[in-house]
């Protein structure tokens, strides 16, 4: 295998949940599932702690989509702050210009 890369099989959110449900609701044995899938048993031993841990939560990609959303939440809470601030700048503003102290 010398110069050759080995790439590494990827499968969706669904897939994951769809074998670990042929383990946990049908009672099927995990080597056969990973059998019939044609992947191997610890990949399936590891989809299923994750997903009785996580729930419909796991298996959310590369790991940097909940990196992204909570940035997401962050940029969009100090959007609304600025967006106060200047209100309350042109508030204050207008109320000096008019000689009036609050």
């Amino acid at each position: 295998m010398e110069g050759q890369s080995v790439r590494m099989k990827r499968f969706d959110k669904a897939f994951k949940i769809q074998a670990v449900k042929m383990i946990t609701e049908e009672g099927q044995k995990t080597s056969e599932v990973a059998r019939s899938l044609g992947i191997h048993a610890n990949i399936l031993y590891s989809w299923k702690k994750k997903y009785s841990l996580e729930g419909d939560k796991a298996f959310v990609g590369k790991g940097h989509l909940t990196e992204i959303v909570s940035l997401r939440r962050k940029l969009s809470s100090a959007e609304m702050e600025i967006e106060i601030l200047k209100k309350a700048v042109g508030i204050f503003s207008k109320s000096t210009e008019n000689g009036s102290s609050l």
